[in-house]
């Protein structure tokens, strides 16, 4: 996984090009009929149910825009909502505030809708001992954001990147010549290139199970599009030999009965590609 250094660098482009992109050479609106002594006070006002998330991010938003300006939180991240609630008040410039608001909101809206999923998908696997991961099925430029609300839903990152885990799926198999020689390959060039990755490896099928535990050095197996029985008896192969992981069209229906098979993690996509934003809004006060 990405360092906590790699990840704060990561929100901090998100945030500067976010204001390049919205701000550009001035709020003209704002520039044009708000003094720029103005001062004024806004709330975060929910309009929908869910898991907030993107208080801190909001935070940091604000400290950018304007370092003077005062945030008071009343809920904070990870913390169920209703409609009506008040999440935080903001206080200052009124031309700042307005120059922060549609990124605050364009952020906390979708992270709280990704959040909200999460927490769903969460308290499917109640009981089971599995947990839940997210994947790179995420949106360009923002993927910082996403990964940050599934761990405040409750979830875990998968890899962030390309560069910080290594993942043998078909393509990188077929193209390889076959599982063994991608992950003899993959291990000499890890030892040549003196990078310490964790491997994760793809299975199609049981006999493609039972080729990758004739190899060491395997993090986790990728058990991608099983049936419940399949599954079952991949979890058993496996054993104590390294980590399982269920992936492949999973969803809120058949999320459960995965997680009974035995595995140690799911993977879904859907909790990242497939979210509705939570209805919130910035108004003055």
């Amino acid at each position: 996984m990405i360092s906590e250094e790699q990840f704060n660098t990561e929100i901090e482009l998100i945030i500067a090009n976010a204001i390049r992109e919205d701000v550009g050479d001035g709020d003209h609106s704002s520039l044009s009929c708000i003094p720029d002594t103005a001062t004024g006070k806004a709330k975060l006002l929910v309009k929908d149910e869910g898991v907030i998330a993107g208080v801190e991010f909001a935070k940091q938003v604000f400290a950018y825009v304007d370092p003077n300006l005062r945030v008071e939180t009343l809920i904070k991240d990870g913390s169920p909502v209703k409609y009506g609630d008040i999440v935080f008040y903001v206080e200052g410039s009124s031309q700042s505030i307005l120059k922060a608001e549609r990124l605050v909101l364009n952020a906390m809206q979708r992270m709280s809708a990704i959040a909200t999923k999460t927490a769903f998908f969460v308290d499917l696997l109640k009981g089971t001992g599995t947990k839940i991961l997210d994947t790179r099925k995420t949106t360009p430029g923002i993927r910082a954001l996403e990964k940050w609300a599934v761990k405040i839903g409750g979830g875990e990152n998968h890899r962030f990147a390309l560069y910080d885990m290594i993942m043998l799926k078909d393509n990188h198999i077929d193209f390889a010549g076959g599982i063994t020689k991608a992950i003899e390959k993959t291990k000499a060039y890890l030892k040549d290139t003196q990078r310490d990755l964790k491997i994760i490896v793809e299975a199609r099928n049981l006999d493609e199970i039972k080729e990758i535990l004739k190899t060491d050095g395997v993090y986790r197996i990728l058990i991608d599009n099983f049936n419940y029985e399949d599954t079952k008896t991949a979890v058993k192969l496996i054993g104590n030999q390294c980590l399982t992981e269920s992936s492949g069209g999973i969803n809120e229906k058949t999320i459960r009965a995965y997680a009974l098979c035995g595995v140690d993690y799911i993977s879904s996509g859907a909790l990242t590609h497939s979210v509705y934003n939570l209805d919130l809004s910035l108004k003055a006060v």
